[in-house]
């Protein structure tokens, strides 16, 4: 079942994600639930991050906002992603994820109505990630980090939450084939651990039904 009417996606959002405070032992969605024959990275080598899912209230929908890595980033450079990063000593999972979205997009966490949080995702590239959602503040003006965002852009959630658009592709990694979902829209290619982690989160809130 696919997004239908912005009440109905709220009420789910209200509903579905775990307490923003939730603390999770274990990764719930994964790179790997594509690629059962991928070795996972052992548990010490596991890097914690976290990402805002920040929507932008756009009426009858809302828009996603993601952000282009530049080719310059030590990893998953020239990628879209969540504004997010590393958590640091003596953070929680969302004051980093806010920390980050203040420095990448100019997001201030004060502003930030947070809905809760999605499922945790382990990438392939070792980041146990913890992302959250929230409603960013109306009128909010994306000041993107000059070395670290090369571009910043929002999606359709209607787009993002449709199950049509959940593609499935393919290429070669480490000299094997990797499958992983991607959801290209309007020249943006999001793919990768953004596009899973929005799978998930459409899974949380939509799974099980048709």
């Amino acid at each position: 079942m696919p997004y239908t009417t912005r009440a109905d996606f709220d009420a789910r959002l209200a509903t579905r994600l775990a307490a923003s405070d939730a603390v999770f032992d274990d990764v719930v969605r994964t790179d790997y639930d594509l690629n059962p024959g991928w070795p996972a990275p052992p548990k010490q080598a596991i890097r914690k991050a976290a990402v805002l899912v920040g929507l932008m209230d756009r009426g009858d929908d809302y828009g996603v906002l993601l952000t282009l890595r530049p080719d310059t980033m030590p990893s998953h450079a020239g990628q879209v992603a969540f504004p997010g990063g590393r958590i640091e000593a003596g953070e929680t999972p969302l004051e980093a994820a806010l920390r980050e979205a203040h420095e990448e997009v100019g997001v201030v966490p004060a502003s930030v109505r947070v809905l809760g949080q999605a499922d945790p995702y382990l990438t392939g590239s070792g980041f146990s990630i913890s992302p959250f959602v929230g409603i960013l503040p109306e009128g909010f003006v994306p000041a993107p980090h000059e070395r670290e965002v090369a571009a910043v852009f929002e999606t359709p959630l209607s787009f993002l939450m449709n199950p049509v658009n959940h593609e499935r592709h393919e290429r070669e990694y480490g000299g094997a084939l990797r499958a992983y979902y991607a959801m290209p829209h309007n020249g943006r290619y999001i793919w990768g651990a953004t596009a899973g982690m929005l799978k998930a989160l459409y899974d949380r809130l939509y799974g099980g039904e048709t």
